[in-house]
């Protein structure tokens, strides 16, 4: 065990550690989480009331030990004076020491009170244990479960069957952890760091910290005067991203405790939540009010409205019409194209999502010509928009005549495209049954399962009946191993299961709440925000080159408004003096 210090430390000792006694320590003392080969007998769950509030601290509690126990595990609680909360899972066999700080960082990833930091360090972790004195001196931590039942959970452990259940359960965290340890940051921004482009990079980094004050209800006073302020600013941030009153209700007691926290009481909150959010609603709709021709389209990017309907047909065909070339089109793409673009090596992949993307645009606006921009698409597709204005050239040229390119973009308006399905295709896509479902370029969840992951969801989600694995590495047209292992990380993520040899969904996955556990719902929202002002920047820039200020000046201009060719003075010059004027020869 080590001893606290008066600043409420537990530094290494000089020499030997004292050895745990019987009789209670007169100071404040913690014990090693770890053993001397780093191994773990016991998980402890530190909550702590520094990385959050009290109501947060006491929901997270709540729900920790609900998973535990549907998992099939039992454990040990006590709480101290400062109202943190311990949580102990015992467990038979002895966890390795990465195995137990994956399980404690995952498990931090979906509550925001959990401190990970015993089972961050193999030889300094400590926690202190029930009965312990404060490190204030003002108490002691104070056993919650029985004493009995406490004694009965440490002598007959958990066994390994529960960790794996609680392993199964946290594995979209368990992933997350382990991407942001590969690449020792959590998703980059769009673009990099430091880029010119970063320019409005507080804006864009404040969406995360008002969703980190949702979860923790812990604000920058220097910004916030009041709780009140605080709770305004994350209702506004929630009202800007659609988020409704009632998902913000059903989420008080999850990842929103923090907001809930705010109110000080449920009486308050049930009185003050309504009206806050009319207020936020307002001030949201006066900000950011768009024009009459925004509201035309279902697509409110960075377009003007196009020049035409239906690729410049005399008569405008019907929305039905549109739809149902549409669905053509679709039939198309499944049939032949996807096996085609398939076979382009390296960007075929993405050149498949893309053309997803520009139908899925298509379907959204409900017309056959696509004026959408390239960061648009790259919101859709989870890339750069360098990226994409590559890619669409190449698209069209591979296409064979089923996306073309008839106008370029001016100011603020984009690329025009215009879809058709070509004559050689007309048959097949007569022939083949319309596919019930939605079409969708890169959903954010696959932003961290990748792309090939994305192509064999869709192969199962869209399949006429459930696909067996031969089936999906036919419609994909990827190796059987890249196949089998994306299937086998769709089924650890509960997307999809094995049933009786073939696959199907899950449809109690949330792909919403996957991608929050994954930690990339915030990437995507970093990336619209930065989209969002560089929009800004750009239509700036058209207005002050564009629409220059006309002055009075520039109207008026003496040398020209002035000229008159038929006045003499101006032509040849005033008469010569009689005396200057050459002599007749």
């Amino acid at each position: 065990m080590r001893f606290a210090t008066r600043g409420g430390k537990y530094p290494r000792p000089r020499s030997n550690p004292p050895r745990i006694t019987r009789a209670l320590p007169g100071r404040a003392v913690a014990v090693m989480v770890h053993g001397a080969d780093g191994s773990v007998p016991t998980l402890c769950l530190d909550l702590d009331t520094s990385k959050a509030l009290q109501a947060v601290v006491d929901a997270d509690a709540e729900a920790i030990t609900a998973l535990l126990a549907s998992c099939g595990l039992r454990f040990v609680a006590d709480h101290s004076p400062s109202g943190g909360r311990h949580i102990y899972i015992p467990v038979a066999g002895r966890l390795g020491a990465e195995e137990a700080r994956e399980l404690v960082e995952a498990l931090a990833t979906r509550f925001p009170s959990l401190d990970p930091g015993p089972h961050q360090n193999v030889t300094d972790g400590c926690i202190r244990p029930p009965g312990s004195l404060h490190k204030s001196g003002t108490g002691h931590q104070v056993l919650d479960t029985p004493l009995a039942e406490a004694y009965d959970v440490l002598r007959r452990r958990n066994p390994p069957e529960g960790v794996a259940n609680l392993r199964r359960f946290l594995a979209a965290s368990i992933r997350q952890v382990r991407v942001r340890k590969a690449t020792k940051s959590p998703f980059a921004p769009y673009p990099a760091a430091g880029s010119p482009a970063m320019a409005d990079e507080p804006q864009v980094l404040a969406g995360s910290v008002l969703r980190r004050v949702a979860r923790t209800g812990i604000y920058d006073t220097h910004r916030y005067k009041s709780a009140s302020e605080a709770r305004m600013a994350v209702l506004n941030h929630l009202c800007a991203w659609q988020v409704s009153l009632v998902e913000i209700q059903a989420r008080l007691d999850t990842d929103f405790a923090g907001l809930a926290a705010l109110y000080g009481s449920a009486e308050r909150q049930e009185r003050l939540l309504p009206a806050e959010w009319a207020n936020a609603t307002t001030w949201i709709g006066e900000k950011q009010h768009t024009s009459a021709e925004g509201l035309k389209h279902a697509n409110k990017s960075d377009t003007e409205p196009a020049l035409t309907h239906s690729g410049a047909a005399e008569v405008p065909r019907s929305r039905v019409a549109v739809m149902a070339e549409i669905n053509d089109l679709e039939n198309v793409l499944y049939s032949v194209l996807d096996q085609r673009l398939a076979r382009t090596g390296r960007e075929g992949i993405m050149l498949r999502f893309l053309i997803r993307a520009v139908l899925g645009f298509a379907r959204a606006k409900g017309t056959l010509l696509v004026d959408v921009g390239c960061r648009a698409f790259a919101l859709a597709m989870g890339k750069h928009h360098g990226t994409i204005a590559r890619l669409l050239p190449r698209l069209a040229k591979l296409s064979g005549g089923m996306l073309s390119k008839i106008e370029d973009g001016r100011g603020k308006r984009a690329d025009s495209y215009l879809l058709g399905c070509p004559q050689q295709w007309k048959d097949v896509a007569a022939a083949t049954a319309w596919r019930k479902g939605k079409i969708y370029g890169i959903r954010p969840v696959f932003r961290a399962l990748g792309a090939p992951a994305a192509l064999v969801y869709e192969a199962v989600e869209r399949g006429r009946q459930s696909p067996t694995t031969a089936e999906i590495v036919r419609a994909t047209g990827m190796s059987r191993p890249t196949v089998t292992k994306e299937l086998a990380t769709l089924a650890e993520l509960a997307m999809i299961e094995r049933h009786h040899g073939t696959w199907r969904m899950v449809h109690t996955t949330n792909l919403a709440t996957l991608a929050e556990w994954l930690g990339v719902q915030e990437d995507y929202e970093a990336q619209l925000r930065l989209i969002k002002a560089q929009r800004r920047q750009w239509h700036a820039h058209l207005e002050r080159h564009l629409h220059q200020e006309i002055r009075e000046e520039d109207l008026y201009d003496q040398e020209r408004d002035e000229y008159d060719p038929w006045d003499p003075w101006l032509t040849v010059g005033p008469p010569l003096p009689s005396s200057e004027m050459p002599a007749a020869s």
